[in-house]
Order: C-alpha cells, then sequence, then structure tokens
C-alpha cells in the first residue's frame, strides 16, 4: 500500500501480529469474535502494550469491519500512512 510492504502473520518479539509493515512499525491486527471474550482482551492489551513499548504502532479493525466494508478500512489504512510520521 503506498508502496510500503505488509507481511502477513509476522513474528515479533514473543508474539505474531497479523500483518506487519517494518518501515512504518505498524501492526495491523484482525480481531474475530475470539478477541471477544474479556481474557481475550486482557491478553490483547497486554500483548499491544509490550509491543507499542518495542516502538510498534497499532492499527485494530474487527473481522466483520473487514468482511463487510473493506474500502473503509483500506481509506483508514491509507490515510494513517499519509499522516503518520516514518
Amino acid at each position: 500500500m503506498l508502496g510500503y510492504d505488509f507481511h502477513r502473520q509476522k513474528p515479533l518479539d514473543q508474539f505474531i501480529v497479523d500483518f506487519f509493515c517494518h518501515e512504518l512499525s505498524l501492526a495491523i491486527e484482525i480481531d474475530g469474535a475470539s478477541h471477544e471474550a474479556d481474557e481475550a482482551q486482557e491478553k490483547d492489551a497486554a500483548r499491544q502494550e509490550r509491543l507499542e513499548s518495542l516502538g510498534v504502532k497499532f492499527l485494530r479493525f474487527k473481522e466483520s469491519d473487514v468482511r463487510k466494508n473493506m474500502r473503509t478500512v483500506l481509506d483508514i489504512i491509507e490515510h494513517w500512512i499519509k499522516t503518520n510520521p516514518r
């Protein structure tokens, strides 16, 4: 996207993120139904906090939004790339 490479299922630290762009230090996570439980949300928050402490930035999307509103999701990612410093 916009000349940046995103890699799927990228290992970072002791975790794996859904998509990652090294040049932007941007992780994109797609949260399905399994992420809705309180315990899963706590694990996701701790995981994200750890990776953010290493300089990783995050965009999170619901799986339903990716399936039903892909254009909007892509627009949000594109806007993030254009408005955040490298």
